[in-house]
């Protein structure tokens, strides 16, 4: 992460990203249940869905902490 504060259009361009991670993780999230409740399910198709989901989630969490501002101690 840089030292500096980001700009205004680093922040929109961040706000962007997290937005297009946040519907795909929301989209994940139906694709998964539809697969589950239509049996049987592909165990492996699920569990890879899940990774996916885990990483964006994880994605998601640092874009956000991106658009905190650092609080001095």
């Amino acid at each position: 992460m840089s030292l500096h504060p980001p700009s205004a259009v680093e922040i929109s361009d961040i706000r962007a990203q997290l937005h297009e991670l946040q519907v795909e993780h929301r989209d994940l999230d139906q694709v998964i249940a539809h697969l589950m409740s239509n049996p049987p399910p592909d165990d492996l198709l699920v569990r890879r869905l899940k990774k996916r989901k885990l990483v964006l989630k994880d994605k998601i969490l640092l874009l956000e902490q991106m658009l905190v501002p650092d609080i001095p101690a």
